[in-house]
């Protein structure tokens, strides 16, 4: 455990050093500015209340796409692990949201609704192939080692949900869940840029690229890239718990 923090905090000291040493080699604050001016600029963001709010509306959008993938991938995923039908059906329908390009998604959804929907429904339709996936191959993975036993037994279909499969699923779940809802933040942030939502961290990133402010937009992507992290972290604290829960 030691160890790897320290190999972390290495990887940290690194990148600081290859931005220090490529903004004195571009020499040009446009393109690339300094630590310091992105770190002032920072302070200056966690000093506005404006900030709070973008990030707040932000955040809300990806959980609330996020949650809703959860909620639909857990449904499929079970439906396709009890019917074959089910799976063979879904399976076309999940690669097309795969394949589908972000950037085309978010511009027929502009269309169709408007800048402060078009965010959380292009995450939903990203996240939601991981979320299923994850779930369908957790599901299977206890269906093949345990399959046979509950059927031996007779266990209710419930009881089995609750006492085995939610137990067992959820460490593999939850460790997937953390990359995809670090992910969704990102979709959301890049649906608001191109969306130009109101209030929004994708919309500060805009303006912030309009006005030719570097150290803001810089600020912005080092914050959105932080936040990630948390909620990668928050999901590790809670698959530990579901391992305690399974044993």
């Amino acid at each position: 455990m030691k160890k790897n923090l320290i190999f972390s905090a290495l990887s940290i000291v690194f990148l600081w050093l290859v931005w220090v040493i490529a903004y004195f080699i571009v020499r040009n604050d446009y393109l690339l500015p300094s630590f310091w001016d992105t770190f002032r600029a920072m302070g200056e963001l966690f000093a506005d209340a404006s900030f709070w709010r973008a990030f707040g509306n932000t955040l809300l959008r990806t959980v609330i796409a996020f949650a809703v993938s959860f909620v639909l991938g857990a449904a499929f995923a079970a439906l396709a692990c009890m019917n074959g039908g089910v799976r063979a059906f879904l399976s076309p329908v999940v690669s097309v949201l795969r394949t589908v390009p972000t950037m085309a998604i978010i511009l027929i959804l502009l269309l169709w609704t408007n800048a402060l929907v078009a965010p959380v429904i292009v995450t939903l339709l990203v996240l939601f192939p991981a979320m299923y996936a994850a779930m369908l191959a957790a599901a299977d993975e206890v269906r093949a080692e345990y399959g046979e036993l509950v059927r031996a037994f007779k266990v209710p279909a419930r009881r089995a949900v609750v006492k085995l499969y939610a137990p067992l699923c959820a460490p593999a779940v939850l460790a997937q869940s953390g990359s995809v809802l670090s992910m969704g933040l990102k979709i959301t942030v890049s649906g608001e840029v191109l969306s130009q939502t109101f209030r929004s961290l994708g919309g500060m990133m805009q303006n912030a690229q309009l006005f030719i402010e570097m150290p803001t937009l810089l600020a912005l992507t080092l914050l959105v890239v932080a936040a990630g992290f948390l909620l990668e972290g928050g999901c590790a604290l809670l698959k530990r718990a579901a391992v305690r829960w399974r044993a």
